[in-house]
């Protein structure tokens, strides 16, 4: 009797030898790295490892040029796809220091990334019991709805924003780069609940933490933990090299 071939699932994103420079100075060289759907990855590393590099150069940031290797996402060469086109395809990338737009109510730019994700113009009526929803599970008086982007924001009040997009777009893939820098336990603590509400309503949605610290990630459990250090990705293993990081620097993680 013949057995049925096993059917092996594509990772989501899988990254082949990246090499990445910014004008003349080479950041990140030969960085590999697969996520499955479902999966949480963290991306641990000292400063100027290339982490947010690698982040922005998968949201196609103009400010680094690929110099060799591939990056395919749910079957697509990523490399040829313009930021617009990365985000339609699922991708979400929380920033570290969001811009600051005055005049651009957050009501309307929530609603205005939601109908590129969907790929309907949803009504303000309609929309607003989404927005609504997403703002408390983000921890937002709804007063923000009405306020320009980030203009006066502090520092907690942007990064709960970048979660609300998050919450507003449902991505297939989410990049945290530095989410819970300088955040209160309180707010780290809420940051994780709306990161994980998603994960449970979309649980083939992958996320890929960036992250200095520990802390955060006994909130949001990794299935594996990646260090990066200068332009390269030097050890893999699973949630336990946290602890090795902790206990011993980056340099004995190993």
């Amino acid at each position: 009797m013949l057995k049925k071939a096993s059917i092996i699932l594509a990772p989501m994103l899988e990254i082949t030898n990246l090499s990445v420079k910014s004008e003349d100075k080479l950041i990140l060289s030969s960085v590999n790295l697969k996520v499955e759907s479902g999966t949480v990855h963290a991306l641990m590393g000292p400063n100027g490892s290339g982490k947010s590099t690698l982040a922005q150069t998968l949201a196609g940031s103009p400010a680094f040029t690929v110099t060799a290797g591939s990056i395919v996402f749910k079957g697509e060469d990523l490399l040829i796809k313009s930021p617009e086109q990365r985000a339609n395809l699922g991708i979400f990338l929380s920033f570290q220091h969001p811009l600051e737009i005055p005049g651009l109510n957050v009501a309307s730019f929530l609603r205005m990334i939601y109908n590129r994700r969907v790929g309907q113009n949803t009504l303000p009526v309609k929309f607003k019991p989404i927005l609504e929803e997403k703002m408390t599970l983000a921890h937002m008086a709804p007063e923000f709805a009405q306020r320009y982007l980030n203009d006066g924001f502090s520092g907690g009040e942007k990064k709960r924003m970048e979660i609300l997009q998050m919450l507003v777009l449902e991505p297939d893939l989410v990049i945290l780069d530095e989410v819970d820098s300088g955040l209160d336990v309180d707010a780290l603590k809420d940051i994780a609940k709306a990161v994980m509400y998603l994960k449970e309503k979309k649980p083939q949605t992958a996320i890929l933490l960036i992250t200095h610290y520990a802390r955060i990630l006994n909130l949001i459990k990794p299935d594996l933990v990646h260090i990066m250090q200068k332009g390269a990705i030097t050890t893999s293993g699973d949630s336990s090299l946290v602890h090795t990081i902790e206990t011993s620097g980056f340099n004995n993680g190993k």
